[in-house]
């Protein structure tokens, strides 16, 4: 497959209350943001409406921009099951989206997520949003942290993943490292 070819790649953060969601584009390294967006389920009702909601939006968006890969965030233990058990919920209804479209889907810890795109798996959220407007070379909009996240995800799924999306290179040291990624060092 050649390396310079574009890819679209769907990132989401999942939820129940608020669900975000990023669209990269990727052509060889130069990550481009296509689309970064926060589903406000708040006011939906019912979880089953909000799961409904939340396939309905996802096939509406895997339509529309038309990624051919999903990284999803994978929830994490908390000390609220009845949390954890929805947002599971939540990430099994987005996956089934994507299965739907047929979409190669992965899925990373938050600690995953942070440590690709900072180099610290325990940076605040503040942190990551930063790092992600550093990398995209891009203000994001005050759009929230869930989309922030959602793009996170996207950006460790480009860096995680081998030859296919470009981000499998192996580097000779940190400063060859740096000298190919001058976005990702501060």
């Amino acid at each position: 497959m050649p390396t310079k070819q574009t890819y679209r790649l769907l990132g989401v953060d999942p939820g129940t209350n608020l669900m975000g969601y990023a669209i990269l584009e990727i052509f060889g390294s130069k990550l481009t943001l296509v689309c970064i967006e926060t589903l406000n389920l708040q006011k939906q009702g019912s979880q089953q409406e909000k799961l409904k909601r939340i396939y309905q939006e996802l096939e509406i968006v895997i339509d529309k921009y038309r990624p051919t890969v999903m990284a999803i965030e994978a929830p994490f233990f908390g000390k609220n099951v009845q949390s954890m058990l929805k947002l599971g919920r939540a990430q099994g209804v987005a996956i089934a989206a994507a299965m739907s479209r047929n979409l190669e889907i992965t899925e990373y810890s938050p600690k995953k997520v942070k440590q690709s795109v900072t180099g610290n798996g325990n940076a605040s959220k503040e942190q990551v949003g930063a790092m992600i407007e550093n990398i995209l070379g891009v203000k994001l909009p005050d759009i929230g942290f869930d989309a922030k996240d959602a793009a996170a995800v996207a950006i460790c799924h480009h860096y995680q993943s081998g030859s296919k999306l470009g981000g499998g290179k192996k580097f000779s040291s940190w400063s060859a490292f740096i000298k190919e990624n001058p976005a990702r060092s501060k």
